[in-house]
């Protein structure tokens, strides 16, 4: 298996991926832990830097690059500072950000984590301020990108929805993404969705990725350790979704893949199960999957390269990403 892995990572450059979702921005703000303020019960931080970062389908969009393919984002953010900064981090990162709309009167999501730490010590984070962004005008979004996507999706070897229920990915987007991919006479084209808040809404695509948690709240059970109630909330999600897999992402516990006639394939997590942070975690996952699954990989290959990246990320800090050295690196040491 690991020479088939090995064979899927390098295909990975040649791979041109769309990604389709809601952007945020993550901002880091970092600290030292300087005393105990005397106005308040709080630790007063000496400020030491900020960093921006691609978040949402972003990230899943960075991934996609770090792992050495091309990608083409589309999205939209304001027309706001914090936008300013996200647009030039995701340029940076080698992202194609022509189908990212910048909307008036609308403010860029933006996650800010505050982290503080001695000057020996690693950072910890301390608190998290989310900005609203209000409503997304979504058909105007989608009417913005216009012929730009669909020339995309003639083109390219997979697409990615990312929905964090931010509004830009709808039930007619997607079904207009599958209408333009079947026009296409020269491959089938992987289509897989991640969706934080609707995993059930969406139908007949290649596979979808829900974590643990979302998949106990669709279904309103409590999985933990019980195997029994895992099949059946599995297997639930791909009859009612029509996916052609489901992967289930169960954090320390590893993954489970459920595909239709076949045995449920288990997957324990790779590396230390001592996670340092999981924030994007699910963005590797799914671009790791969706790059595979492109380059021609089974869906348990791919489900298993996914594992990897997944098990490599939450190792770092922030939203990170994974890099094709580094999970070729983890493959053949894993042998």
């Amino acid at each position: 298996m690991s020479e088939r892995l090995r064979s899927t990572i390098e295909a990975l450059p040649r791979l041109r991926t769309v990604v389709i979702g809601d952007i945020a921005a993550d901002e880091f703000l970092y600290g030292r832990v300087a005393r105990v303020s005397r106005e308040a019960p709080v630790l007063i931080l000496e400020y030491d830097s900020t960093e921006v970062v691609p978040g949402g389908a972003g990230n899943a969009a960075h991934n996609v690059a770090t792992l050495g393919g091309r990608t083409q984002l589309f999205g939209c953010v304001g027309r706001d500072p914090a936008a300013d900064r996200l647009l030039a981090a995701m340029r940076a990162a080698t992202i194609d950000v022509r189908g990212v709309v910048r909307v008036r009167d609308y403010a860029t999501p933006t996650k800010t984590r505050v982290l503080a730490g001695g000057i020996h010590s690693a950072k910890q984070q301390v608190v998290r301020i989310d900005r609203r962004q209000g409503e997304v005008p979504a058909r105007a979004v989608h009417e913005a990108w216009g012929a730009r996507l669909e020339r995309a999706l003639t083109s390219c070897d997979a697409v990615l929805i990312s929905d964090y229920g931010g509004g830009v990915v709808t039930g007619p987007l997607v079904r207009s993404v599958r209408q333009a991919l079947r026009r296409r006479s020269d491959r089938r084209v992987p289509v897989l969705i991640d969706s934080r808040y609707a995993i059930d809404r969406y139908h007949g695509l290649t596979a979808s990725t829900p974590n643990e948690a979302e998949l106990e709240a669709m279904l309103d059970v409590r999985i933990d350790d019980d195997a029994r109630v895992l099949e059946r909330a599995g297997r639930t999600l791909l009859e009612r979704t029509r996916m052609a897999a489901v992967l289930v992402t169960r954090g320390s516990r590893g993954m489970a893949l459920f595909e239709p006639g076949r045995l449920t394939v288990h997957i324990p997590i790779f590396g230390s199960d001592q996670i340092a942070d999981v924030t994007g975690a699910g963005d590797t996952v799914i671009a790791a999957m969706t790059q595979a699954l492109a380059a021609g990989a089974s869906f348990e290959d791919a489900a298993r390269l996914a594992n990897v990246a997944g098990g490599l990320v939450v190792m770092k800090r922030g939203t990170a990403t994974v890099s094709r050295d580094e999970l070729r690196l983890a493959i053949e040491h894993d042998r």
